[in-house]
């Protein structure tokens, strides 16, 4: 595995992070006055949150110093940032697709990725304290980590924060947001793999053995890294399962990485098809939110790294485990088996969804009431088990109305202003250049011909559920029939 792809050669140079931090809070102030000067007052104090967040590190950092030296650039890191560039690019174009603003969802994209950053180091602090020594520690994101969960939960409060601060419903930009998640975690599975964390369980002696080298993470040369001797799993493997110190590599372990990562790809092909016969805004969000959600439940009863967490309650783990697969059958039977419409067909998945469960059991019901083992969920488990069964009553909510309103359940329901300005983005690439129209007259008629509020749109817009656009004048007057669209779906 390579952790670090390669240093980028630098002068080694000692410097205070007081004089740094104030700085770049100074910087931050000024960015604040200048906006509001400018009238923007929301980018005004956001630049001051800012300013006072960096002016606390100062204080609190005024005493440390940080050597600047080559700098190691991080298998994850790149991943990471892999994953941003194609979500913006798969995200932005399925939003013009689906007729909405593309400024305001570029916009809305880079608040996303950083709240979804922001929040899966969060939920890593959270669930893991014991490890932080000091308040500053808890900044060093190389020293690990981050929770895919997080991300999803700290991506969601952004988007939802600001949608909201523009009046734009939440549901058409989840479903062509989600998408740019599957794929995240395609991508982003690739670097945890690289760098040898979220590893899974020791593989039995009969597991093949291109499973074995696949899963087996070696003992790093010393001073790879400025903390640890080896890949995590390595250093797990030595403290807990008597591994011998001068071991070059750790135990074979089921490469839990790579499944996930195999688990992104087939959920991102199965959100583009499910696009294809879209009955309501929010209903590939909550396709997503469910199969991931049961996907990263069963991952977890691979997984083996000690920096998951645990939530209670504990219970015996023939109990508790099957348990959470009855959660996800109740969903899945409450909710998505509708989609089936014979009803013959939609009762033998539903009973099916349950045998998951039962087969759990007998495998680890112990022979005596002693002998059983008990554990508790890990934190993602807890939220899989949440948003999974959340997003099942959504569904089944929704796609009820989307039954009875076809119409109405894809209507875009944006803002009057937001139409327009979708329809100019749309009139602008229509008119560019090279399209074979008379560029010399669009001006002229762009003049003589403005848009009146109640006037509709000059051809059927995307989204629409007849003809993939955005909403008719028609079905933006029946807004107030349609179902609350504005949430999950």
């Amino acid at each position: 595995m390579h952790p670090i792809l390669f240093r980028v050669p630098l002068p080694v140079w000692t410097v205070p992070l007081l004089w740094v931090f104030l700085i770049a809070a100074g910087i931050a102030f000024a960015g604040a006055i200048g906006l509001l000067v400018g009238k923007n007052k929301p980018g005004a104090a956001a630049a001051g949150i800012a300013g006072v967040a960096l002016a606390v590190l100062a204080s609190q950092f005024k005493e440390q110093t940080y050597t600047l030296g080559p700098i190691p650039i991080y298998s994850y890191g790149v991943m990471l940032g892999l994953s941003l560039v194609v979500g913006w690019y798969l995200t932005l174009g399925l939003a013009e697709r689906d007729g909405l603003p593309k400024e305001t969802m570029a916009n809305c994209y880079v608040v996303t990725a950083l709240a979804a950053v922001l929040g899966s180091r969060v939920l890593y602090i959270l669930t893991n304290l014991d490890e932080f020594d000091s308040f500053g520690a808890m900044f060093d994101i190389r020293r690990g980590g981050l929770v895919a969960y997080g991300g999803f939960l700290g991506g969601f409060l952004g988007s939802y924060l600001f949608l909201r601060s523009h009046r734009l419903p939440l549901l058409p930009w989840a479903d062509v947001a989600v998408p740019s998640l599957a794929s995240g975690l395609m991508i982003t599975r690739i670097g945890c793999y690289l760098f040898g964390c979220d590893f899974g369980r020791p593989l039995g002696e009969t597991a093949p053995a291109w499973l074995k080298k696949l899963g087996t993470f070696p003992h790093w040369a010393e001073g790879t890294l400025d903390h640890g001797s080896g890949s995590p799993a390595w250093v797990q493997h030595v403290k807990e399962r008597g591994l011998d110190p001068t071991a070059e590599a750790s135990l074979a372990v089921h490469p839990t990485q790579i499944y996930e990562s195999l688990v992104g790809a087939g959920l991102l092909a199965l959100l583009l098809l499910a696009r294809r016969r879209q009955k309501f805004r929010g209903e590939i969000f909550l396709l997503f939110t469910f199969s991931y959600g049961v996907c990263r439940y069963l991952l977890e009863l691979l997984r083996d790294d000690a920096e998951r967490g645990s939530i209670p309650p504990t219970l015996p783990e023939h109990v508790l485990l099957p348990a959470g697969l009855v959660v996800f059958a109740v969903g899945y039977t409450i909710g998505f088996s509708h989609v089936i419409r014979d009803n013959v067909a939609r009762k033998v998945t539903q009973v099916l969804s349950f045998v998951p469960a039962i087969a759990l059991y007998l495998a680890l019901k112990p022979e005596t009431f002693g002998a059983s083992t008990a554990l508790q969920y890990s934190t993602s488990q807890a939220v899989a088990l949440a948003t999974g069964l959340a997003a099942s009553i959504a569904f089944a909510v929704y796609y009820k109305a989307a039954l009875d309103h076809p119409e109405q359940a894809m209507a875009l329901n944006l803002p009057e202003s937001k139409i327009a300005v979708a329809d100019e983005e749309e009139e602008d690439d229509d008119d560019a250049p090279g399209d074979g129209e008379d560029d010399d007259d669009a001006p002229s008629e762009k003049r003589s011909a403005p848009t009146k509020a109640g006037d509709k749109p000059s051809r059927p817009r995307r989204g629409s559920a007849k003809d993939g656009g955005g909403a008719t004048a028609r079905e933006r007057g029946a807004a107030a029939e349609a179902p609350d669209t504005t949430g999950e779906a």
